[in-house]
């Protein structure tokens, strides 16, 4: 308004730099810019600014007032994650990369919302409902080595077809705290539970809680066992002296390389919820919760149960035993 204003009455660039206590060259440059075809005018200024800064910006592939935002938002409100919106998008319009986007846009699309109700529906619909995006890379893993582990990537590659039984995955679930925990074991076939309950989360209790687990099931059962690189196993040479089982670790913060473990985590929260002092329940009252799943039918088995999954694998590889625990 000044500028228009002083131009108006003839004022000169320097006499404008003073009033306003800029420089004259930004002066000259903002009329020589934004000057309509008569005299400078603060309304034709600032409309010349708002389509400089839209011109020299990409369009979203995501604008909110876009039919495609309003479809990933339905897909999102069916609990749809991102990954499974941009794949169903990329097969359902394989020839029109307009009508397609990535998962990533998507996050960012959701993050980039303002603080307000929106944002929080949108969020709650994803899995874990952070508050925040993780970073996609998360630096370097400053535990320290474990020592003589195997990576996961040498790990014979009928585990990844779950066609021969007796390869398992293993984790730690914590309590209130991170002070108690108990040992998960699932079998990658079958889905069969094990849970071992544990003093502490030392590899000395580790080694004892998994070594007696595993004795538990026949040997043709017990191949190998895919963990991450929490401490707890540092005596996973141990552990295969007294079982028999090939222990295999996963790269640092890849929790999809054991992804049976990580889904049997979560519903194992239905019985044991975070924040619960987990040193309270006995190995009895695991071993209640593990029947619980193991007998439950799921989809991946045609409504099968694990346990009768498992059985007819334990039949068909040691037709001699009929034990599972």
């Amino acid at each position: 308004m000044t500028i228009a204003s002083m131009t108006q009455q003839g004022c000169g660039v320097r006499a404008m730099a003073r009033a306003l206590g800029r420089s004259a060259s930004t002066i000259s440059r903002e009329i020589s810019r934004n000057s309509g075809v008569v005299l400078y005018g603060s309304h034709t200024a600032q409309q010349q600014c708002v389509a400089r800064r839209r011109a020299g910006r990409a369009e979203t592939k995501l604008d909110v007032r876009g039919v495609r935002w309003g479809v990933v938002v339905e897909f999102l409100k069916a609990r749809w994650s991102p990954q499974q919106i941009a794949s169903t998008l990329a097969f359902v319009f394989p020839d029109d990369p307009d009508l397609q986007v990535s998962h990533e846009t998507i996050y960012t699309a959701i993050y980039a919302q303002p603080r307000g109700e929106l944002r929080r529906q949108l969020i709650a619909c994803l899995r874990h409902g952070r508050s925040t995006r993780m970073p996609r890379t998360r630096g370097v893993d400053r535990r320290g080595q474990i020592p003589d582990m195997v990576s996961i990537h040498v790990r014979p590659p009928e585990v990844d077809d779950r066609i021969m039984p007796g390869h398992w995955e293993g984790d730690f679930i914590k309590g209130a705290g991170n002070k108690s925990s108990v040992g998960v074991l699932v079998e990658r076939s079958s889905r069969l539970v094990l849970l071992a309950k544990m003093d502490d989360a030392t590899a000395a209790s580790a080694l004892a809680g998994f070594s007696q687990k595993l004795n538990s099931i026949a040997e043709p059962m017990r191949q190998s066992l895919t963990y991450d690189q929490g401490k707890e196993l540092t005596r996973h040479k141990d552990l295969t002296a007294r079982t028999g089982v090939a222990v295999y670790f996963c790269d640092p913060h890849s929790p999809w390389q054991r992804g049976t473990c990580e889904n049997t985590n979560g519903l194992l929260r239905q019985y044991l919820p975070k924040g619960t002092d987990l040193s309270a329940y006995s190995q009895e009252q695991l071993d209640a919760i593990a029947d619980s799943l193991n007998t439950r039918p799921r989809a991946t088995h045609g409504f099968q149960s694990p346990l009768v999954v498992f059985a007819r694998m334990l039949a068909l590889t040691h037709p001699a035993s009929t034990s599972t625990h």
